[in-house]
């Protein structure tokens, strides 16, 4: 990889691996760092910092593509572990609700997945970057402020398929193919609650955006050291 094989400024649309911890903005961060500050440079579809996976960044003119990117269809693998609960609905927050589980089959399991397939309903999370009074709910939540319920209101997104991979309670592997604006782990507390019990995501993973796979993604820090400083 060299970086003669990219032209910033003209535009590139790059495939990210993004790692477990960093948030989109700081790995749009790190690449400005190194492709230089007069370069526009956008990530078209957030991750959280606990999951993983693809993460598509444009630069130059290729910015203005960002939002048919993020309108495409996505894919992601992930874990659901049922029983205990987060405010954050992933391992962001600790627990802070205990749940039966003992009643739950893998029978149980795979017939509530269909509850899920199609236009569903669905709340953000008190954690999520939606506005609300002008500022991010997660930086509300993150210095302990909580939005009215009655702001954070439902959306409509579609659920195209659910898929279960891998039981071992109390986690439960899953595969979700699912429109944009979709939160996946509104999925993980909604399908806790659909089994009588609760839920948070323990892990995730974005493997598709549209026709871009993770397959084809750069180790973050690997295509970062090939760049120069600009």
């Amino acid at each position: 990889m060299s970086e003669q094989a990219f032209d910033f400024a003209a535009g590139e649309v790059l495939l990210i691996n993004k790692p477990l911890t960093w948030s989109s903005f700081q790995v749009v961060k790190k690449l400005k760092y190194r492709i230089g500050k007069k370069i526009k440079i956008g990530h078209a579809g957030t991750l959280d910092p606990l999951a993983t996976g693809l993460l598509i960044i444009c630069t130059g003119k290729k910015t203005k593509a960002i939002e048919s990117y993020q309108a495409q269809e996505k894919e992601y693998t992930g874990e659901i572990t049922l029983g205990l609960t987060t405010p954050s609905l992933d391992l962001e927050t600790e627990f802070d609700g205990e749940f039966p589980t003992s009643h739950i089959t893998s029978e149980l399991i795979h017939e509530t997945t269909k509850q899920f397939i199609g236009e569903i309903d669905q709340f953000p999370p008190i954690f999520s970057a939606i506005k609300i009074g002008g500022e991010r709910l997660y930086k509300k939540a993150r210095k302990g402020e909580t939005a009215e319920s009655a702001e954070i209101v439902s959306r409509k997104v579609t659920i195209t398929e659910f898929e279960i991979t891998k039981i071992e309670m109390p986690k439960v592997s899953f595969r979700v193919v699912c429109s944009k604006g979709t939160y996946i782990r509104s999925l993980a507390r909604d399908f806790g609650k659909a089994l009588n019990s609760g839920g948070h995501l323990s892990a995730l993973c974005r493997t598709r955006i549209g026709e871009f796979s993770l397959t084809d993604a750069h180790e973050l820090e690997t295509l970062a050291a090939s760049l120069k400083k600009k």
